[in-house]
């Protein structure tokens, strides 16, 4: 008796045998971080250094003999003292001698000088009405010279009582005395500069003599003020260059409203040579070079695209684009070092 085994099962059988595992490929997401490309301003820059120095400075000594008193600063209520600022024409000290005083006489000068003048106007309008000769009016009129000299020469000997400043500026040194102690003549009183203008002489290298000229801006930065960044200008350029160093001189002034920059400092100037406003610009260290080409990662559709550009100007941090990004694209600023091309991306915040 023959015996039939079912189709069925011989079929489930073989596809048993037969079983190997399925490979299922599937594309994994790389975390990437964008920004959109905007537009902004870059300028070529080249780098210099030195010491600021202040555009004014002045030495005030005593004038006379007198006992010294320190004035009062109508700013603050207190005498002047170092940092205070002055201004062209007021006093920060006085003396005292009243023997030097009444030989002064400045108001009896003054009194002179009036009745002079007085005198002079009656004398003319007698002349006018022929009661007053010529010559009376000449002799009027030289009495005034004489009074106007008298008065001159007594106010100037009044201001010698006095320690002005002669600028507008701050107090950078004030020697300590005794109230009311005396002092002779051509004794230093105070040192008075102005920094709310400043400058710096630098050494350019030769290289570079073709690429300035005077009138460049310049970004003035100290690393005591991070976040501020003062304007100046390359004002004087020498057209000698030195055998020994291969340099040349410059001077940088450099406008200091705040007093940010304090003289002696030594601060970085970087003269913009070259400027681009309202262009398209990226961080520099998402460019990815090689074989003479420079491209960057955008992202369409969650996939890389490697996109080939031209560049211009270009600085520590950004360069410019021109051509090859469009303004708003996607671009790919951390996490590009790993991609490939079209590959898919996760976009992270």
């Amino acid at each position: 008796m023959k015996r039939f085994i079912p189709v069925i099962l011989l079929v489930g059988l073989l596809a048993a045998c037969d079983s190997r595992p399925t490979t299922v490929t599937t594309d994994i997401a790389s975390p990437v971080t964008v920004q959109e490309v905007g537009r902004g301003s870059i300028s070529r820059l080249i780098n210099t250094t030195g010491t600021a120095l202040a555009v004014e400075q002045v030495t005030l000594n005593s004038q006379m003999e007198g006992l010294y008193f320190v004035d009062i600063n109508p700013a603050t209520g207190k005498p002047f003292k170092m940092g205070d600022k002055v201004r062209k024409g007021q006093s920060i000290a006085h003396f005292v001698d009243k023997e030097y005083e009444n030989s002064t006489a400045l108001k009896v000068k003054q009194m002179n000088l009036e009745i002079a003048r007085q005198n002079l106007e009656s004398t003319k309008v007698l002349f006018e009405k022929g009661g007053a000769t010529q010559s009376e009016v000449t002799n009027q009129e030289i009495s005034v010279i004489n009074a106007e000299n008298d008065y001159y020469s007594a106010t100037l000997r009044d201001a010698a009582m006095r320690v002005t400043s002669t600028i507008d500026g701050v107090i950078t040194n004030m020697p300590h005395y005794t109230q009311g102690v005396k002092l002779s003549s051509n004794q230093e009183i105070a040192t008075v500069m102005n920094y709310y203008k400043m400058y710096m002489e630098v050494n350019l290298p030769e290289s570079v003599s073709t690429t300035i000229e005077a009138g460049q801006p310049v970004y003035i930065t100290h690393y005591t003020l991070p976040d501020d960044t003062l304007s100046g200008v390359l004002s004087e350029i020498s057209p000698a260059i030195s055998s020994e160093t291969r340099t040349f001189l410059a001077k940088i002034t450099i406008d200091n409203p705040d007093l940010l920059i304090r003289p002696g400092m030594f601060v970085k100037g970087d003269i913009i040579v070259e400027q681009s406003v309202d262009v398209l610009v990226i961080p520099k260290n998402v460019v990815v070079t090689g074989r003479n080409r420079k491209q960057v990662y955008v992202v369409e559709n969650n996939t890389a695209i490697l996109r080939r550009i031209t560049t211009g100007l270009e600085d520590s941090e950004n360069i410019e684009v021109t051509g090859g990004l469009n303004e708003n694209e996607s671009l790919v600023i951390t996490g590009f070092e790993t991609l490939r091309e079209n590959a898919k991306v996760k976009i992270i915040r």
